[in-house]
C-alpha cells in the first residue's frame, strides 16, 4: 500500500457528516497538493468502504456526468446526510477543510 492512499482513506473517511470536500482539498490535505486527479484512484483502491460521495469537484459540482445512476446516487446520499443541492451544486453550511492534518491522521497528541 502507498502512503498517499493510505492517507487520503483517513481523510475521506474523516469527512463529517454533511460536508463535503473536493479532490483538490483532499489532496493538499494529505500532503499531495498536486495530485487531485489521483484522489479517486485511491479511493477505489480501498479495502473498505469510504464515505466516497463526500467528495466533489471543484466547483462543488457531483463527481458523475449528471443525470447518470452514479449521480443519483452520490445526490441521494448526499441529501439523506442534509446537503442541499441547488443548480447542481452542494451547498453546505460549511466546508470541511481539515486545520491538523497530525490531529486527523494520528488522533490527538501528534504522530
Amino acid at each position: 500500500m502507498h502512503r498517499f492512499d493510505q492517507t487520503v482513506w483517513k481523510i475521506v473517511s474523516g469527512i463529517p457528516v454533511g460536508q463535503v470536500m473536493a479532490y483538490g482539498e483532499v489532496a493538499r490535505a494529505a500532503g499531495f497538493p498536486r495530485h487531485a486527479r489521483m484522489v479517486s484512484k485511491a479511493m477505489g483502491r480501498s479495502p473498505g468502504p469510504l464515505p466516497w460521495y463526500r467528495v466533489v469537484r471543484s466547483n462543488r459540482t457531483l463527481a458523475f456526468e449528471v443525470g447518470s445512476q452514479a449521480y443519483q446516487k452520490q445526490k441521494a446520499l448526499l441529501e439523506a446526510e442534509g446537503v442541499q443541492i441547488i443548480d447542481g451544486k452542494v451547498k453546505t453550511k460549511a466546508v470541511f477543510a481539515p486545520g491538523d492534518l497530525d490531529g486527523l491522521l494520528w488522533g490527538p497528541g501528534g504522530s
